[in-house]
């Protein structure tokens, strides 16, 4: 048995449990939770390219270290855990809800559909990637991202841009 995930309705209520696998190829409402990282300040954002190997959205960008919501999870519990996976941060300080919204897109030719949680964390620390999971990352201010972003050409994954008018200044 693969990896079991929460499976949410499409109004956002949890009903259940699947294995990811199912979940995706059968376009399952699933809940994904990811932390946008803030410099202290609030000048910089960090910035990752995903892996070549991952199963969603691989080799794009985004600016949430995220995942989806396991099965004794909530969304915050399991951003923080993502976080800690990801880029390797651990704080006591919990992440801030900045964001929801709901993604009923296509990936693969198939319909995804997800429930996305967006946090932010204020931090100046060190970062360590995980390397099955992130290729490389950087510091950006917001409008170093949004120009980037206005290339049709630079992939950035999906479900995070729908975010994006909520969690960028």
């Amino acid at each position: 048995m693969g990896e079991v995930i929460a499976v949410y309705d499409r109004t956002g209520r949890r009903i259940g449990a699947e294995e990811r696998s199912i979940v995706y190829a059968e376009g399952l409402w699933h809940a994904s939770a990811g932390v946008l990282v803030r410099s202290r300040d609030g000048s910089r954002l960090y910035v990752h390219r995903r892996t070549d190997t991952k199963a969603v959205f691989a080799g794009m960008h985004d600016c949430l270290a995220g995942g989806v919501v396991g099965t004794d999870e909530d969304p915050l519990t399991a951003a923080v855990r993502e976080l800690a996976e990801e880029l390797g941060i651990e704080t006591d300080t919990a992440p801030t809800l900045l964001a929801t919204a709901a993604w009923d897109g296509i990936w693969s030719a198939k319909p995804m559909r997800c429930h996305l949680f967006a946090y932010e964390l204020r931090y100046d620390g060190p970062i360590h990637h995980q390397p099955e999971e992130i290729a490389a990352g950087w510091w950006w201010t917001d409008a170093e991202l949004h120009s980037h972003l206005r290339d049709p050409a630079w992939p950035f994954v999906p479900d995070t841009r729908t975010l994006l008018p909520q969690i960028l200044r």
